[in-house]
């Protein structure tokens, strides 16, 4: 595969440290995701930080492995650049890429993208059965993204985005900027309950102005924590 100029292949040290330290590295780069010999590149614009049990220095309440390793989340405890790949609402598979020190869970949820290559299989992944919607609205949000992608939960959880292996006919590549994107936006994640969908988690990172950014909402009792949290 060539690489664009300005983009490398990202190494297992890039993915190393605490998920809140490397989710900003990894907007502007390109997720490439072949499956069934389908090849569509993704432009990353927007992604959010989940830490694990033990993982940092806060305790992270909105993360899949804030109570420990289990079954579903798994694919976070193991070595960083592996994709965590989860069922949301029991409908849409979302992409997360695992990034953390040696021994410890987390992971950058993969918010929104731009997609760069492959735009009619993604539209034809999203739009089935109906009218295509506007260009801006095709990878905005971790639903929509990992349609666009055609990755699957659960047979594609844990496939090795720094290697490039194949798993259940998939394979994906991280490539990294060469220079990170220097205008970062910041702010609570989207749609996360409690306290930690507040100011308390300033953990979603987008690049401002883009329009495939997605609009922001207040999760389940969040809006409540965070009035409560000035009271205090």
């Amino acid at each position: 595969m060539t690489v664009p100029d300005g983009l490398r292949p990202a190494a297992r040290d890039d993915l190393s440290a605490l998920p809140v330290e490397v989710a900003p590295t990894l907007l502007g780069a390109h997720l490439v995701v072949e499956v069934g010999g389908d090849r569509v590149v993704a432009r990353l614009t927007e992604v959010e930080a989940y830490h694990g049990a033990g993982t940092g220095d806060v305790p992270d309440p909105g993360s899949h492995a804030r109570s420990g390793r289990s079954p579903r989340n798994a694919t976070m405890w193991g070595e960083p650049g592996h994709l965590y790949v989860y069922l949301s609402h029991g409908i849409h598979s979302c992409v997360n890429v695992v990034c953390a020190p040696a021994g410890v869970a987390g992971g950058v949820l993969l918010r929104a993208a731009e997609i760069v290559e492959g735009t009619e299989i993604a539209t034809r992944r999203r739009f089935a059965a109906r009218e295509p919607g506007p260009v801006r609205d095709l990878a905005r949000g971790p639903g929509r993204l990992g349609q666009c992608l055609g990755l699957r939960h659960a047979e594609h959880d844990g496939v090795d985005a720094v290697t490039g292996a194949e798993q259940s006919g998939a394979v994906a590549l991280l490539l990294l900027r060469e220079q990170p994107v220097t205008s970062v936006a910041t702010g609570p994640r989207v749609g996360v309950a409690g306290v930690a969908g507040t100011d308390a988690y300033p953990w979603r990172f987008w690049i401002p102005g883009d329009p495939t950014v997605s609009a922001f909402r207040w999760g389940r009792g969040a809006q409540g924590a965070r009035a409560a949290a000035v009271l205090d």
